[in-house]
């Protein structure tokens, strides 16, 4: 194998079982011996890529977390849609709660969970991860300003506040919904965001 595909096959390795060991354990109770020990590199290959976690950390928001919120938000909000903007809206935050499995459910979201344990003590994270929210809110902005354009959304719709309340809700609902074994909290959700998308629509 080239040198240079065994370096980023190597390090893609490295990122994604810490991703993986960071949404099941915790950033800050996942330590470098237990990503080396999962990924089977030696103390020297490891440090061969990554000097420490900080950077591992980072690679996880930018590479992994990123793509997950693009892939499921940003990427349909932006793709041309037969549908008309408050069902588009509808769609993208119900569908992915509907196809979460149990373990998706028991853990919730793993950016929102970097944020709630780290936002305030990592300052390296906080760039990438406000880029993160920022990309997902900026693009959710603007599709609710297309909508009040095509007129199917109401012209006196906040749309900041109202994006601000589509992603706030859906994540406080994914995290609230890790203490809870059913899935009554996800019903009620499901329940308020059609309400709430339906008293802005046309």
């Amino acid at each position: 194998m080239d040198q240079k595909v065994k370096s980023l096959t190597t390090q893609k390795l490295i990122v994604n079982t810490s991703f993986q060991m960071f949404y099941e354990n915790g950033f800050n109770d996942t330590s470098i011996p237990d990503i080396m020990k999962k990924t089977n590199l030696t103390k020297g290959a490891f440090y061969h890529h990554f000097k420490n976690k900080l950077e591992i950390g980072k690679k996880v928001i930018e590479n992994i977390l990123s793509q997950r919120i693009y892939d499921g938000f940003i990427a349909p909000l932006k793709e041309k849609s037969k549908k008309n903007t408050p069902d588009l809206l509808y769609y993208i935050f119900t569908e992915r709660i509907n196809q979460f499995s149990e373990k998706e459910k028991e853990l919730g979201c793993p950016a929102n969970n970097l944020i709630n344990e780290t936002g305030c003590s990592i300052e390296d994270f906080r760039p990438p991860l406000r880029k993160l929210m920022d990309d997902w809110y900026t693009v959710l902005v603007q599709k609710i300003e297309e909508g009040k354009e095509k007129n199917d959304i109401k012209s006196d719709v906040d749309s900041a506040a109202a994006a601000t309340l589509l992603i706030c809700s859906f994540e406080g609902t994914r995290g609230i919904r890790k203490v809870y074994d059913d899935d009554k909290l996800f019903n009620n959700y499901l329940n308020s965001i059609k309400s709430y998308i339906k008293s802005i629509s046309k």
